[in-house]
């Protein structure tokens, strides 16, 4: 079970003159879901090498067991500083992919046409696509063989304008989530803000906030094993 984890690479928050990048418990409870479920995970960048770490994801409210572990799994540490540059990977050698979110990926991995090829690629192939938080934000630009949008007519959901509204950045972000899916004909839906929300429709997976984390991760295995 080969899964491909993709990062962001982006590091600032817009005009905001503050940093983002990747949120700390969207990678590292996904992390150990895979890694307990016997995958061999794979970690890629548009830029290769250490992703930026979104520092507000490390404060003490936001840390985990999960984020705890993993800053201390020196294997783990090492994968994330020496990340796969995503123009190098062959979406045909993995099972799956996995998008963490943090506000990031709404700048880098939404744009980026290599990360739309893999997450079409895989699909058209019969593999799941996951994302979490703001990491549904990479299915803007995807589409379906006949051209229409990815999500076009599937159940999702994602980073909610309300949890938005609630960390006061609905106006810096390039894109509001919620918004996005909903312009290119998702049926999306939420649960309470902060609280675990997934959704799956068939091979698309998508987790609401960071506490969605763990459960997309889960429930990418199970898709994977055709569960």
């Amino acid at each position: 079970m080969n899964i491909l984890i993709v990062l962001t690479s982006h590091d600032k928050l817009g005009n905001s003159g503050e940093k983002t990048g990747f949120w700390l418990e969207e990678l590292a409870a996904p992390y150990y879901v895979f890694k307990d479920a016997g995958a061999t995970l794979t970690l890629s960048s548009p830029a290769g090498g250490q992703p930026p770490l979104d520092p507000k994801s490390n404060l003490p409210d936001f840390r985990t067991d999960d984020t705890r572990r993993f800053e201390k799994d020196a294997e783990a540490t090492a994968q994330l500083a020496a990340t796969l540059r995503l123009s190098e990977v062959n979406a045909s050698d993995y099972d799956a992919v996995f998008y963490p979110g943090g506000h990031g990926p709404l700048w880098d991995l939404a744009e980026d046409t290599r990360s739309v090829s893999i997450i079409e690629t895989l699909l058209a192939a019969g593999r799941p696509v996951a994302a979490v938080c703001h990491a549904p934000g990479v299915l803007r630009h995807a589409k379906q063989a006949n051209g229409q949008p990815l999500v076009k007519g599937l159940r999702a959901t994602g980073f909610s304008n309300s949890e938005e509204d609630a960390v006061q950045l609905s106006d810096v972000v390039p894109f509001l989530v919620e918004d996005m899916l909903k312009q290119k004909g998702a049926e999306y839906s939420k649960g309470p803000d902060w609280a675990s929300y997934v959704v799956r429709d068939g091979l698309l997976i998508t987790g609401q906030n960071p506490g969605s984390s763990a459960e997309t991760a889960r429930e990418l295995i199970k898709a994977i094993k055709g569960q």
